[in-house]
């Protein structure tokens, strides 16, 4: 398990810094824009090339780009959704993700205003969808990017702190103890399980903004 891992680590920490930022960079922008987010693995990916830091810098440099990349995405889905929002719901590929999506992001923007935008960040589904029935209804773009960068920001900054941290320990342990790979594979676990959580907790907590029973208007 040691031996692999660190041939791993290793193996995305020699890689150049600015090709794996810009990497994480693009993954994220694909992740993030029309309807990429529901099959590119961009929080992995952002993840694995988050282990290859070894200096705050390269940290502060992959948040930054993690961070334009999904600024980037989402400008895509936003600005798609202003031009042709309407052809891509009604598309082969709109279809496939279901009418009753849509109708729950456009409920939830109704409902909720700029707090769906920034939660909409969180949330499956939707944190691909609510960019385009953004551009398709009435928010002005800069209102749109208001709400969204702090939480593109929140959001690169757990996953670059997390794996960076739990790579540096790793490496710190590695010639100490044994089973130092059984606990990187461990701390990686309980943060996606604590990710998970998180979602599905603020799922839970939106879902009446979402369904068809009333609820409180922004």
């Amino acid at each position: 398990m040691d031996q692999f891992l660190t041939w791993i680590i290793d193996a995305v920490q020699s890689m150049d810094p600015v090709l794996r930022t810009l990497i994480a960079g693009i993954a994220i922008m694909l992740e993030t824009s029309i309807l990429i987010g529901l099959i590119v693995p961009g929080d992995t990916i952002v993840l694995v090339t988050s282990v290859g830091v070894t200096d705050v810098w390269q940290g502060v440099f992959l948040v930054i780009a993690v961070v334009l990349g999904s600024l980037a995405g989402e400008s895509i889905g936003f600005w798609l959704g202003r031009w042709i929002g309407p052809h891509i719901r009604h598309s082969r590929v709109g279809r496939w993700i279901g009418e009753e999506h849509w109708v729950r992001s456009e409920r939830y923007l109704q409902r909720r205003g700029g707090i769906a935008i920034f939660l909409s960040r969180f949330l499956p589904v939707l944190h691909s969808l609510v960019p385009l029935t953004v551009g398709m209804g009435e928010f002005a773009y800069r209102r749109f990017i208001a709400w969204t960068v702090p939480a593109c920001v929140l959001w690169a900054t757990v996953y670059v702190s997390v794996g960076a941290l739990v790579a540096g320990s790793y490496k710190e342990l590695a010639d100490r103890v044994h089973y130092a790979g059984y606990l990187f594979v461990g701390a990686i676990v309980l943060f996606l399980v604590i990710v998970f959580v998180v979602k599905k907790v603020i799922s839970r907590r939106e879902e009446h903004h979402m369904s068809d029973a009333d609820g409180p208007e922004a």
